[in-house]
């Protein structure tokens, strides 16, 4: 990405650690990114895969109240516009619940929200690695991540098929691919 397409992608971006009172906020943000019909406004829709919530209330508050992670929120003009979990693991960071408002998807922002996050990891945690695990029947979203520098592994996780939390599975193939980068 050029240096005028960042600048224009992160102009008027503020990050801030989420508190109890962004939880609905970022509920419906995550939702409106992989769920439903508003999802397919943006890229990364879920929703031909998945029905169901991606989120909950519960699940966003334990991510802010956890002492190894936090909930980075990122706003503009004093509206939320995208978040992203990080939660440090020991030698490494686990990079999650990543979502850009899809009225705003394709335009960079994506990219300087996860380097931000890449440098926070880097710098609070001293973490030499970040870890995410995607969908990985996610073929457009898996290679967005590895043109950032994140590689598949090939080590998969089953999906929690019966468990509404995470969606209602629309196929029988899902799993999660554990992607890594190493920050340098």
């Amino acid at each position: 990405m050029d240096t005028a397409a960042t600048d224009v992608a992160s102009a008027g971006l503020s990050f801030r650690d989420a508190t109890d009172a962004d939880v609905d906020t970022l509920v419906a943000l995550i939702e409106s990114a992989y769920r439903g019909d508003s999802s397919r406004t943006g890229w990364t829709t879920e929703a031909d895969i998945l029905e169901g919530q991606r989120t909950d209330p519960e699940g966003v508050l334990e991510v802010i109240k956890s002492p190894d992670s936090r909930l980075l929120t990122v706003e503009r003009d004093g509206q939320v516009v995208a978040c992203c979990q990080l939660e440090h693991r020991g030698e490494y960071a686990y990079f999650g619940m990543f979502a850009v408002s899809p009225a705003l998807q394709g335009a960079g922002l994506g990219k300087v929200i996860i380097t931000e996050a890449e440098r926070r990891a880097r710098e609070t945690w001293g973490v030499t690695e970040m870890h995410m695990t995607v969908i990985s029947v996610r073929d457009d979203l898996i290679a967005w991540y590895e043109r950032r520098g994140y590689r598949r592994t090939g080590r998969m996780t089953p999906f929690p098929y019966g468990d509404e939390r995470f969606g209602i599975p629309q196929r029988a193939d899902l799993q999660f691919e554990l992607l890594v980068k190493e920050l340098v």
